[in-house]
């Protein structure tokens, strides 16, 4: 059972899409394999509204809201957020439907807007205890982190997602396979994901009444942020009502900064994804005692033994409202180079996702390798690293030697002298440096 991928939504219903506004009756389906793949489907509207918010902060602010290292290291980490889906079914559908093929208690009917607003309800309650656990919770939060490493606040910050998360992330909602069917769960559970990516913004400021009830971007900067009054609050994914009730909400105030409370300074994406576990590897084994070995896992990222669960506020570093974001400078020619083969393996991944079904597993398998390969150089060169040029340059190899089967006429003759340049180039550069 996999999600269609063809489009079926008209314009008006893509952009009602992006803010969880189609009606029951536009999103009901019978079967899990009629479902669409609705994430895959917002991806001309994802780029739409980062244009918007880019037009729109230049005529506020004179400048572009995006740094590019930044940008890019967010992209990276939502296509790496996404690859596994290439080789199979998620995990999170996967779970779900054996606890409803073989324990559920009873089927609500898939058709009924009843079903579909419980659906709404228990999905966002579900994960609002996920977001909370992520952040209560040491090894849940080595996943999570990647999604708040970033210093900016703008739509690409959205699209920093973690490769790990989706690997317990399921649990949470397996109380509602008991008596929601499949089919209505897949639907929410993109919806919920989708809706979060508008609320990244710093050009929306108060929505009034809304705010009462929903998730706005006013409340998720303040999730967003390190100051001490924004830590552990605001966790709501579409309704901010589960913050007020469980006592978790708080009101953006001050400006708000943005990141890690320990900054990372670092733009290559599988130190971006995977250093906090091995912060919690060496935490762990540097703590004496089992139960302490157990707390640093389970606990919360702040804590050490001695201290509160969730460890001490006083803690956290203090915010001045002057800190300047980790920001290395490299030469124009580099951000140029960097951009035009992140736009070129952009192409790729759409490329393979669009016809992963026609594909072979070796070929899936070789672009995901590929891809990684990629982002790892690119990131590497908005860190300005003198290794780069030995990884470009057999990076420049293995695209030569695969040859990708899909480029023909003039588009290969242009990739392969373009790269065949670029082979010569850091190879030179590789010499040089020896």
């Amino acid at each position: 059972m996999v999600l269609q991928l063809q489009s079926n939504l008209s314009f008006s219903q893509g952009v009602r899409l992006m803010f969880y506004a189609l009606t029951p009756s536009e999103s009901t389906f019978r079967e899990l394999e009629e479902v669409q793949d609705y994430v895959e489907q917002a991806t001309p509207y994802f780029v739409g509204l980062l244009i918007i918010e880019l037009v729109v902060t230049w005529f506020q602010k004179g400048q572009t809201v995006f740094r590019m290292n930044d940008a890019l290291t967010s992209i990276s980490a939502g296509i790496l957020s996404r690859l596994p889906e290439l080789l199979g079914r998620g995990i999170e559908l996967t779970g779900y439907i054996y606890i409803w093929e073989n324990f559920r208690l009873f089927v609500l009917p898939w058709d009924s807007p009843w079903t579909w607003w419980l659906a709404f309800l228990g999905v966002d309650f579900a994960y609002y205890w996920l977001h909370r656990m992520s952040h209560e919770v040491n090894i849940l939060w080595a996943a999570h982190q990647v999604h708040h490493s970033s210093e900016d606040y703008n739509l690409s910050t959205a699209l920093r997602q973690s490769v790990l998360q989706k690997y317990f992330s399921w649990v949470f909602n397996l109380p509602m396979a008991l008596f929601i069917p499949p089919s209505v769960f897949a639907v929410h559970l993109q919806f919920n994901l989708l809706y979060q990516f508008w609320i990244h913004t710093e050009i929306i400021g108060n929505l009034g009444p809304l705010e009462l009830i929903l998730n706005t971007p006013s409340h998720h900067r303040v999730h967003h942020g390190r100051n001490q009054y924004c830590i552990d609050k605001n966790y709501a994914g579409t309704l901010i009502i589960w913050d007020r009730i469980f006592g978790t909400f708080e009101p953006e105030n001050d400006k708000v900064i943005y990141g890690l409370t320990h900054s990372i300074n670092a733009f290559q994406p599988f130190w971006v994804q995977f250093h906090h576990l091995l912060y919690i590897w060496k935490m762990f084994w540097a703590t004496p005692g089992i139960s302490n070995k157990i707390s640093v896992i389970f606990k919360g990222p702040g804590w050490e033994p001695g201290k509160p669960r969730l460890g001490c506020p006083e803690d956290i570093p203090k915010i001045s409202g002057k800190e300047v974001a980790h920001n290395p400078q490299i030469p124009v020619w580099l951000q140029f180079y960097a951009l035009m083969h992140f736009t070129f393996i952009l192409g790729v991944y759409i490329h393979i996702f669009a016809n992963k079904s026609t594909l072979s597993e070796i070929t899936i398998l070789l672009g995901i390798g590929y891809l990684m390969l990629t982002l790892t150089s690119v990131g590497l060169m908005m860190e300005n690293r003198s290794g780069v040029a030995i990884l470009e340059t057999i990076r420049c190899c293995v695209f030569l030697f695969l040859e990708l089967g899909s480029l023909t006429g003039p588009l290969k003759l242009v990739t392969e002298v373009g790269f065949s340049l670029c082979l010569a180039f850091w190879g030179l550069r590789s010499v040089m440096k020896l």
